[in-house]
């Protein structure tokens, strides 16, 4: 099986090293693109007015100047354009991608852009609890994934499906099972601009989300992740809201 592997951290991100140490447990057969720098909060955007740059790492390791996107893209319609991959792993991301976070994550784009090329195509991601971004728990990742994408792969990834696979924050050990989801929703009033002014007094603005606890909807992404539980939510390309597309024939129609 060949893979492809991206993510949206960047080429020396250590969620990749652990994607790839993953990887090597399903196949031999790895391709890596990945962005030049770190490409967080890009979502599903790609480079159309600056040209694509292609640094080659070491063998099947390649650095793109761009997004997850044009990294995907690069590899399916440039490198690998004659033999291409059978699956694409994108992450593993440095914090979840639940509820709206789907909807910002150059991680999910990496995914979703493999799906829109007819490639099976998943994403994961990793939680990290209240220690931060200094003690994220990549052995849960690590210990877990190759498992929950055998299984994935063993039932079936239908087209214009992605996966969106996220850890807990906790040890291997402590996970407490796997649970299907559903994409869950924030309070979106925790949202907010906080102003600062640099040495000449000048504003500038940086944007903050408050780490108060919710009450996560259950049978959500947020509540598994809260539970210890291993997060596994099919996502649709398709954006097309069927019930209000009915409403609105019979108005139109």
């Amino acid at each position: 099986m060949r893979i492809l592997l991206t993510n949206d951290d960047g080429i020396h991100a250590p969620g990749l090293k652990v994607l790839e140490e993953i990887a090597r447990e399903l196949s031999d057969d790895l391709w890596i693109f990945a962005p030049e720098t770190d490409q967080s909060g890009v979502s599903h955007s790609l480079s159309l007015n600056d040209p694509l740059r292609l640094r080659m790492v070491d063998e099947r390791r390649y650095a793109v100047k761009g997004t997850p996107t044009d990294c995907v893209i690069m590899g399916l319609r440039h490198v690998l354009k004659d033999n291409p991959p059978d699956l694409i792993l994108s992450g593993v991301n440095r914090g979840q991608n639940v509820a709206e976070d789907v909807t910002y994550s150059g991680t999910i784009a990496g995914a979703m852009e493999g799906t829109l090329l007819g490639v099976p195509s998943i994403a994961l991601s990793q939680a990290y609890g209240s220690y931060g971004r200094a003690a994220i728990p990549w052995n849960c990742a690590r210990t877990h994934a190759p498992g929950v994408i055998r299984r994935l792969i063993e039932a079936g990834i239908e087209p214009g499906i992605l996966v969106n696979v996220n850890f807990p924050a906790c040890e291997p050990s402590e996970v407490k099972g796997t649970a299907v989801t559903v994409q869950g929703r924030r309070d979106q009033a925790l949202l907010n601009i906080e102003e600062r002014h640099d040495g000449r007094g000048n504003p500038y603005y940086w944007l903050i989300f408050a780490r108060e606890k919710q009450e996560a909807g259950a049978g959500t992404d947020l509540r598994a992740i809260a539970e210890n539980r291993i997060s596994i939510t099919p996502l649709e390309l398709d954006l097309t809201h069927e019930p209000t597309m009915t409403r609105y024939a019979r108005i139109f129609g």
